[in-house]
């Protein structure tokens, strides 16, 4: 089964970026977050909008 969810530091190590820039992204609405208990989960399909996203406004 495929992961819906990662947390904020596997988002952070796979996306390159610290953890006070994936908490930035979370407050823009360009990354979806879900609270489970005290966890802040990151949904891998808005980590995939925002990689995409980002790969067209590079290339255009």
């Amino acid at each position: 089964m495929e992961q819906l969810v990662v947390s904020i530091n596997a988002a952070a190590q796979t996306l390159g970026l610290g953890r006070t820039s994936i908490y930035a992204l979370i407050k823009l609405k360009r990354i979806e977050a879900i609270k489970v208990g005290r966890r802040t989960l990151l949904t891998t399909a808005s980590i995939r909008r925002f990689v995409e996203e980002r790969g067209s406004a590079t290339t255009h």
